[in-house]
């Protein structure tokens, strides 16, 4: 065993020490206390081993993909691979989403009384709905919102209403647009990879890109949805800033500004998006006006719009965080969650991405003393571009656990975060190996428990 496995291996026993720990110590404190809120810390979910309909399909394309998955992508032309990973990875979130069968896993996600569906009929006058979103956040509010309404800008609540005016009605459409964009992550964050590192790590990240444990939380979650938004606002980015494109650059601004309009806490991809200028930072200093310019006019037209609407987006932030302490985070406990909450990631990144972040971590440090010509070859200048930008990733997660605003259900709401971290798995040496422990989490997580929120 060489050393570099061995250390693996040691990120990977911590990562695992570190949910055993989250699981023990969250049942203790949630059969003593009851302040955790959730029935089996640290996710929220209840005891249910069970099968459905979409257990033939998740079996079987686990195994095709390990035994496939990594030859194709490095195989294929570029232009096959990105919809076949976007295919792959929504059959994989599908076929995880109906374990629990069509009802519970996908069309009734979107429509308990915690969602966007439940108020589609408060937004029949939308611009009135505006103006008087925030007097609707606090609990002891007249016809206060329900928690995920009340927690997350208007943004999301309008996708919705949107969908329901087109005539895509119900919870099983809200469901499949949540998990068919939710999926073209992994094509935002391999665009990304491939223009800021290089190709060949992008083509040996698909594959864990599509068999990610996060699956079992993007079907279905509207957090899938802010999680490809975000992503394509950093892929677009990373197109404008390596091909300096004014078009690249104000779609990607104007994604953002919608991200930011979907949930509070995505202000946080702002340190995803300065590592793409800094790994970019050549084609900004050529052409500065040609990205900076057309970015910040897209940026701008979101907020703009919501406020002309009126729409306040600091205000609703401030009532919401008097809403959070007002409810169930006012009552966890920040001493368990602080780090509990990271055992939530090791489960939806799954125990290679320990080992790659180590390895991602291992690229950064030693070349600050590493003045060997080896270190400066261009596939060791690839792995740290793609180091700093999980990184980077990596530094939003923490912020964002530190904030003490995500105490449980980060399972969910980390998701738009979480889906940069698995990158580092193009790392890793023999993938399949690493693949068949990604998928079989994934697979037990699904078939155990009974996953909401």
């Amino acid at each position: 065993m060489t050393r570099s496995l061995r250390r693996d291996l040691y990120a990977v026993g911590a990562a695992a020490l570190l949910v055993a720990a989250a699981v023990l110590i969250g049942r203790h404190i949630q059969g003593t206390s009851r302040t955790l809120f959730v029935d089996w810390p640290p996710l929220l979910a209840s005891w249910g081993p069970h099968l459905g309909p979409g257990t033939p399909s998740a079996v079987l394309l686990a195994i095709a993909t390990v035994a496939y998955g990594p030859a194709l992508a490095a195989r294929l032309p570029w232009r096959a691979l990105l919809p076949l990973t976007w295919g792959t990875a929504t059959a994989w979130i599908c076929s995880l989403a109906l374990i629990d069968g069509w009802d519970r896993g996908i069309a009734h996600r979107l429509t308990t009384r915690y969602e966007y569906l439940q108020v589609i009929d408060r937004f029949d006058d939308i611009p009135a709905a505006l103006r008087d979103f925030t007097r609707h956040i606090l609990l002891d509010s007249p016809d206060n919102w329900p928690a995920h309404i009340a927690g997350h800008p208007p943004a999301a609540t309008l996708t919705f209403v949107l969908l329901d005016r087109i005539g895509l009605r119900g919870g099983g459409w809200a469901g499949m647009w949540c998990i068919t964009v939710g999926a073209t992550v992994c094509v935002a964050v391999l665009v990304t990879i491939r223009v800021l590192a290089d190709e060949t790590l992008a083509r040996r990240a698909a594959p864990f890109l599509v068999l990610a444990p996060a699956a079992v939380w993007m079907g279905t979650s509207a957090d899938a949805y802010f999680a490809a938004v975000a992503a394509w606002a950093v892929a677009l980015l990373a197109l404008a800033v390596t091909r300096r494109s004014l078009w690249w650059a104000g779609a990607s601004g104007l994604l953002f500004g919608l991200t930011c309009y979907l949930s509070y806490g995505l202000t946080l991809v702002a340190l995803i998006a300065a590592a793409v200028l800094v790994l970019g930072r050549q084609g900004v200093r050529e052409r500065p006006a040609a990205v900076l310019v057309p970015l910040l006019a897209g940026l701008a037209v979101v907020p703009a719009a919501f406020t002309l609407a009126g729409f306040d987006w600091w205000e609703a932030y401030r009532l919401l965080v008097t809403r959070y302490h007002q409810g169930a985070g006012g009552i966890r406990p920040y001493g368990y969650w602080v780090w509990a909450n990271l055992a939530c990631t090791v489960l939806i990144t799954g125990l290679a991405t320990a080992a790659g972040l180590r390895r991602a971590g291992g690229v950064l440090l030693p070349r600050r003393a590493d003045t060997s010509h080896r270190s400066d070859t261009p596939h060791r200048v690839a792995e740290a571009r793609l180091a700093l930008l999980v990184s980077a990733a990596l530094l939003a997660l923490l912020i964002a656990d530190l904030s003490g605003m995500s105490k449980a259900e980060t399972e969910r709401i980390w998701l738009p975060f979480a889906v940069w971290l698995l990158p580092s798995c193009a790392l890793l040496p023999h993938p399949r190996a690493w693949l068949t422990g990604q998928v079989v989490l994934a697979l037990l997580l699904n078939h155990l428990l009974l996953t909401g929120w």
